[in-house]
């Protein structure tokens, strides 16, 4: 179980760095505008991101 974690964690940090090596400044300005967005906004991104992740984990178990 924590093997899994752990790979699971390294493939988020991948992942997420696939972004910011490919197009440094799409990044930025989508994390610019994302830091602009009020935080209803940010509370909704994130909760739909949880949800779609419960629900793969769910799909995928």
């Amino acid at each position: 179980m924590g093997n899994t974690l752990l790979m699971a964690f390294a493939l988020m940090l991948v992942i997420e760095g696939i972004l910011p090596f490919v197009a440094p400044a799409a990044w930025r300005e989508t994390f610019l505008r994302l830091a602009q967005m009020a935080d209803g906004q940010i509370r909704f991104i994130g909760l739909s991101s949880m949800l779609i992740g419960v629900v793969l984990l769910f799909l995928l178990s």
